[in-house]
């Protein structure tokens, strides 16, 4: 069972703050729409940016409430971003694909990278025939890649015209870490 909040503690310029994971509310509809409707935020993601507080809401309710592991980033339990730990079933148990995205303003201070060593901590404890999590990121997208490498994470390869996204076909980078790995 997923733990139901992860907290971590942040030392900024002003004062101290806390990182925390936890499952979403209906009540974080604005906080996701913040970065959720942002296009610098969205560029890279599989989703359109989001445009009204209703969508962002439905959006919490049919797909980060019941997923199995969608948790929201906070600082001081303000939402500023997300994390999913989406496994796969039957024979392929044993992998899971990682997905985040985080607002703006928090790019480059490290918010990112402690977020999800809280979550790829939780996540292995939580699914216990996982043995691989792995990431695809755009190849543009290099701020991602270096998070990813900070924790540890194996670039494997690059998939070639892989998929659409926004109407374009990119390429992506495949990474890799299994439970067996050291995280820094």
């Amino acid at each position: 069972m997923p733990s139901p909040i992860l907290a971590e503690e942040m030392e900024n310029d002003s004062s101290s703050e806390v990182i925390t994971l936890r499952p979403y509310k209906e009540s974080d509809a604005d906080d996701f729409l913040g970065y959720a409707g942002d296009d610098q935020v969205t560029r890279f993601t599989r989703w359109n940016t989001f445009s009204c507080k209703e969508e962002a809401l439905v959006y919490i309710k049919d797909f980060c409430i019941p997923h199995p592991y969608c948790r929201s980033i906070c600082v001081n339990d303000r939402s500023i971003g997300f994390v999913f730990i989406r496994q796969e079933s039957g024979d392929d148990k044993c992998r899971a694909e990682l997905g985040y995205a985080i607002a703006a303003k928090y790019w480059g201070q490290g918010v990112t990278t402690r977020a999800l060593k809280m979550a790829i901590s939780d996540g292995l404890r939580s699914f216990p025939d996982l043995v691989r999590l792995q990431a695809r990121v755009d190849v543009e997208n290099k701020a991602s890649q270096r998070v990813l490498e900070k924790l540890g994470f194996l670039k494997e390869g690059v998939l070639r015209k892989y998929m659409y996204n926004k109407g374009k076909v990119i390429d992506l980078v495949v990474y890799s870490l299994l439970s067996t790995d050291p995280m820094p």
